[in-house]
């Protein structure tokens, strides 16, 4: 037996037993240094509500890498644009702010801000944004245009897209060398979402793993994700997760004691002894 078995296993079991308890649709894969060690209808089409905005930052990024704008270009924050929910931007009260690129992908990002989604569609129009994912090898992973080409509804992913999506950013094959230092050191920053993986974790340990959240409900039935990337104590990326969970009820509790949440919560130890 090799020593990765025995976190392996726990891993398995953790998933197994925590998503049972939660209830639900779980839609999951989780690798460890390319191997899998859960791999649960990975292929089905679901929501990715916020958990989308990762795609909508590689679109961007690439945007970047080919000269179309830097990440110090300047974009107008006017309060027509501003979008209520999950953010930084709703809470000011009063706008007209120019913001960097970088800013507002690292709003959009850390703190998931719905505001910085509209600001990315100005600089990268739907249909576009769909064309670069679907150039990158992307079959499934789409936003949802509207009658206004920049902007669109977050739209479809499957889990094993998403996973492939951090894993190619990890790797260093998804975009440039500082576009992908960039995306990773705002999705590891220690501001961010610790209510899920994160939750029972050092600082030191939460730093080590990149992580984007996404939730809503719809139909009556709430959803909750989580995707990410645990690195090693050399700074290597170790481990591969993409979670996500559909048909879950207490639609309206978006914190930490959400059953699916929760869930979460309890995987991630056992993660972080597997990529230790």
């Amino acid at each position: 037996m090799r020593s990765s078995d025995g976190p392996a296993h726990e891993v398995r079991r953790l998933y197994r037993d925590r998503a049972a308890e939660a209830g639900g649709r779980w839609h999951a894969l989780i690798t460890h240094r390319g191997t899998p060690v859960v791999d649960d209808d990975a292929d089905a089409v679901l929501r990715g509500y916020s958990v989308q905005k990762l795609a909508v930052a590689v679109a961007v990024l690439d945007a970047v890498d080919r000269g179309r704008f830097g990440l110090d270009h300047l974009v107008d924050v006017p309060a027509g644009i501003v979008l209520p929910g999950s953010g930084i931007y709703a809470l000011q009260t009063v706008w007209g702010d120019r913001v960097t690129v970088a800013n507002v992908l690292t709003a959009m990002l850390l703190v998931s801000d719905n505001t910085a989604v509209r600001l990315c569609g100005r600089l990268v129009p739907a249909r576009e944004i769909n064309e670069i994912l679907a150039a990158k090898g992307f079959a499934r992973t789409r936003v949802e245009p509207v009658e206004d080409p920049h902007r669109f509804f977050l739209g479809v992913t499957t889990p094993r897209e998403t996973h492939d999506l951090l894993t190619r950013l990890a790797g260093g094959t998804l975009l440039s060398p500082a576009g992908s230092a960039f995306m990773l050191g705002v999705l590891r920053g220690l501001s961010g979402y610790h209510d899920g993986v994160r939750r029972e974790m050092s600082s030191e340990q939460r730093s080590r793993v990149a992580s984007k959240y996404g939730a809503d409900w719809e139909d009556g039935f709430a959803s909750r994700h989580e995707a990410g990337v645990v690195f090693d104590r050399s700074g290597r990326p170790a481990l591969v997760f993409s979670l996500f969970a559909d048909r879950l009820g207490d639609v309206l509790n978006y914190g930490g004691t959400h059953p699916a949440v929760r869930a979460h919560a309890a995987l991630g130890p056992a993660l972080m002894r597997l990529a230790d």
